[in-house]
């Protein structure tokens, strides 16, 4: 007789094979395409380095170009309908328009994630999150959060795209601490959704080099060098998950890497309470 457990680790096995499954067909069925973008610093540019596919290095060109060439470009892909790798705050994430069904869908290939795990969006503005989200805390709650390493989960407007995360009315926003992905939103005007650059179940990556198998299936990679420290674990948990679906409470649903400052900001200065 199969017990219950056993069942369900051949059911946890079964998932992840067919994870695997989608993945290596994504690989096989994708064109070679993806480019590999420096993101300059302040007062520099870059240029893609001539060549096919994702052996592409970047090669610095001093005085010509700058972020807005790279969001520019960054911006072109994603309204093409593609998937492109870009640095956050805590790591590095991959992303499409959270409106475009066949993006989403794509995500999904590309990681080989369980299509019941949902996406996270990402917005330029913290007056974005109410066309998106039905907000249940004061605008400073907000504001005290975002931008910042925090993924804030409400219940979804009907604004958004019914396809991303149909099986749940709600969703998690962000607004990434990081220039380079606030202004690409911004410069987008609608959500973008968003995930680690990884295979699901894989270690969160810090670096491109950390996802470079991956890399074929991307329209774009842009590298802004590395996130955090690597030697410490903390820097890969990602963002402080809360529900916040509940008037005057909140529930943590992952800590992250910004638990204790978060809960301080929702308990201390705003009076909310940890919801049973």
């Amino acid at each position: 007789m199969v017990t219950w457990r056993v069942l369900q680790r051949l059911m946890r096995s079964q998932v992840a094979a067919d994870g695997e499954r989608r993945w290596a067909s994504a690989v096989a069925q994708a064109p070679v395409q993806a480019r590999l973008l420096w993101l300059p610093a302040a007062g520099t540019g870059a240029r893609l380095a001539p060549g096919p596919g994702p052996t592409l290095r970047p090669q610095p060109r001093d005085g010509v170009g700058d972020w807005n060439e790279v969001l520019a470009e960054t911006v072109k892909v994603l309204q093409c309908g593609q998937v492109v790798a870009v640095p956050t705050d805590t790591i590095y994430g991959i992303t499409c328009l959270a409106q475009n069904s066949e993006a989403i869908r794509r995500i999904y290939e590309i990681k080989g994630r369980n299509e019941k795990k949902p996406l996270a969006i990402c917005v330029g503005n913290v007056e974005d999150i109410y066309k998106y989200c039905k907000v249940t805390v004061s605008d400073q709650v907000l504001r005290d959060l975002l931008p910042g390493p925090v993924t804030l989960v409400f219940k979804r407007s009907d604004e958004l795209n019914k396809d991303l995360n149909p099986f749940t009315d709600l969703v998690g926003v962000r607004i990434p601490k990081h220039p380079f992905i606030q202004k690409l939103a911004q410069m987008c005007g609608e959500p973008l959704a968003l995930t680690s650059a990884n295979l699901s179940s894989q270690t969160s990556p810090l670096t491109t080099e950390e996802f470079r198998d991956l890399w074929p299936l991307l329209g774009l990679v842009v590298d802004g060098g590395p996130i955090g420290n690597m030697m410490n674990p903390e820097c890969r948990l990602g963002s402080t998950v809360v529900g916040l679906g509940t008037l005057g409470k909140y529930s943590i649903i992952r800590p992250g890497c910004a638990f204790v400052a978060t809960v301080k900001i929702l308990q201390d200065k705003h009076g909310l309470s940890l919801q049973s």
